[in-house]
């Protein structure tokens, strides 16, 4: 069954381009992911199709209001009756919400899809969130224009996550954050770069490192992990805490950590 997403934005056209480029782009054109765009201003009244207004209480920007937005939500929700799709969760893009992990993803990517609201200006009337919002998600604690980019970002990592998306289907699974850590590094030919005069400021080794090119894939594992161990303790070390209280850490692992000076 396809994952279907349902997008309520203000900005349409900015969807587009995301579905016509790059590896994931034969998802949307099997439907393994179905993206419709619901534009807002084709649910408001008036000569000027108004989807804001001031705040109550006074205050800088504007507010989205209900009327259109529920009127949008109740459009989408004919159209997944129709075509006999299950009734989608509602997320909401907001500084509020959870932050999204990759967990999160995996979990969206299993299932059959969810409606995303695009907030844009100060924010939604509490009350359409309150009534109508399943979940609210954030990609970080910092403020964007409008929920256009997270809505993106979401579909973009689902998407990639459908079978038959990436030309490798292991590819996914050494993700950082797929096992709980970062990535370990990664090199490709020439064996040893050429470097130019001016292309190498920071002294980097011009060699591949040498397990590498081993063939010995017990030696390349272990040189893997040790790397993803080392990054993540030196850039996320809270992500070492949570795989160490989840007990996913090997002995191997821990004498490992222990011997790194940060």
């Amino acid at each position: 069954m396809a994952v279907r997403f349902d997008v309520i934005t203000l900005f349409p056209e900015l969807f587009a381009p995301f579905q016509t480029v790059g590896v994931t782009r034969r998802a949307f054109e099997t439907k393994a992911v179905d993206v419709r765009l619901w534009p807002l201003r084709d649910f408001a009244e008036g000569v000027y199709r108004r989807v804001d207004d001031r705040p109550f209480g006074g205050g800088p920007g504007m507010v989205m209001l209900v009327e259109p937005l529920v009127r949008c939500l109740s459009a989408i929700r004919s159209d997944q009756d129709a075509a006999a799709a299950p009734r989608l969760p509602v997320v909401l893009f907001s500084p509020a919400g959870k932050p999204l992990t990759q967990q999160r993803v995996q979990q969206l990517a299993e299932g059959p899809g969810a409606v995303l609201v695009c907030g844009r200006y100060e924010g939604i009337d509490q009350r359409f969130i309150d009534a109508h919002v399943d979940e609210e998600i954030s990609l970080g604690d910092y403020v964007l224009s409008g929920g256009e980019l997270p809505a993106l970002t979401l579909i973009d990592a689902v998407t990639r996550l459908q079978p038959g998306v990436l030309h490798d289907a292991a590819s996914h699974e050494q993700d950082s954050f797929s096992d709980g850590l970062l990535d370990c590094p990664h090199y490709s030919r020439p064996e040893v770069l050429d470097w130019p005069a001016d292309g190498n400021e920071r002294g980097v080794d011009a060699a591949v490192p040498p397990v590498l090119m081993s063939g010995h894939h017990a030696h390349i594992a272990r040189w893997r992990r040790e790397q993803q161990l080392r990054i993540t303790a030196l850039r996320r070390p809270e992500l070492i805490e949570l795989a160490r209280a989840r007990g996913e850490l090997s002995k191997h692992d821990e004498h490992f950590l222990s011997q790194l000076t940060l």
